[in-house]
């Protein structure tokens, strides 16, 4: 690709950094509503998939398909072996295959890999470098897209960066609550992290609330906080539900692991057991200023939120799902057009 076009890799955000942020996402808007016209005729993009997915993978093939490209789809542990990505290593255990020769081969047949990586799940110092997903944009000779890792999700940022410019046009001073929700079985940070990358590029004002212990990683908060000192935009954490989302214009719920007991399932659950009452109802939403719910999915109904919320006009879960296709459509034709 040429030096002054788009990057090769999206691993996360920082990546496209703010102004092509933006211009994927002006593309994505003209893009909505519209059939594709066949820009990705002849281009076939490898989809590799390490973890399950729903809407990532049915929203990415269809982008492709979309714009008249091709998928090539590939599941680990049904199509292919455990990867090794630690360089020099010796492989004399489970991994029969590295990636670097991997990510070699693969690239002489597609033209993009899009990667939802495995976690350890043992272990945040080590998760936390996302060593697979940095193995795959340093082998591979096309474009490589994070399609969710330990600590970033920015094909969600993206979207939802979108919906909110949807929901209340330009987003610099506008209050979005990043609110934990239990669950009984938590997501990664990863969207949050992404989430606040995308929100504190454009000079929002954001709430989150968790409860002690679910601190998100210090890294990132560093990260995070340096970007809003150059927008204008403002973090907050640590905070109790009803403080994070009174006047806030979006509510944002996610149910994410807690870093201190990362690793250990059993006190997790136990932790989480104690803190059922972290939820979205209607009396929390009506601190907000006409506050609308968004939430990466899946959603434990009547566990994260209620139906009164999710099934109501408060909620935007549905659009913001919907606009994986459009904000990844955008995103394919700035990486391979």
């Amino acid at each position: 690709m040429p030096s002054d076009g788009p990057p090769t890799h999206l691993i996360r955000l920082a990546d496209l950094g703010p102004d092509r942020v933006r211009d994927v996402l002006d593309l994505a808007a003209r893009l909505k509503g519209r059939p594709g016209r066949g820009e990705l005729a002849g281009k076939t993009a490898g989809m590799l998939f390490f973890r399950g997915s729903l809407r990532t993978r049915a929203s990415f093939e269809a982008a492709v398909n979309q714009l008249g490209g091709q998928t090539l789809n590939l599941t680990a542990m049904s199509d292919f072996w455990d990867l090794e990505e630690r360089d020099g290593s010796v492989m004399d255990g489970r991994a029969p295959e590295h990636v670097k020769d991997a990510a070699a081969v693969l690239s002489r047949y597609v033209d993009l890999l899009a990667i939802r990586p495995a976690q350890q799940g043992l272990s945040w110092d080590v998760d936390r470098q996302d060593r697979e997903i940095q193995a795959w944009s340093r082998h591979a000779t096309v474009p490589v897209i994070n399609m969710e890792s330990a600590q970033r999700h920015p094909l969600q940022g993206l979207a939802d960066l979108m919906t909110m410019r949807e929901q209340l046009g330009k987003l610099d001073g506008k209050r979005l609550a990043v609110t934990w929700v239990h669950s009984p079985e938590p997501a990664t940070v990863g969207v949050v992290h992404s989430l606040l990358h995308a929100a504190l590029q454009e000079g929002m004002e954001v709430r989150v609330a968790h409860p002690p212990g679910y601190e998100l990683d210090g890294g990132v908060i560093a990260e995070v906080e340096e970007l809003a000192q150059d927008t204008g935009g403002s973090l907050s954490t640590g905070l109790a539900l009803e403080d994070a989302v009174e006047g806030a214009q979006i509510v944002y719920a996610r149910s994410w692991q807690s870093l201190e007991d990362y690793g250990n399932k059993t006190l997790g659950a136990s932790h989480r057991s104690r803190l059922t009452d972290w939820k979205i109802d209607e009396k929390l939403m009506e601190l907000g200023d006409d506050a609308k719910l968004m939430h990466a999915m899946p959603i434990r109904r009547n566990v994260e939120v209620s139906d009164a919320i999710l099934d109501g006009p408060r909620s935007l879960v549905y659009q913001q799902a919907e606009n994986r296709l459009h904000s990844q459509k955008a995103l394919l034709l700035t990486l391979l057009r």
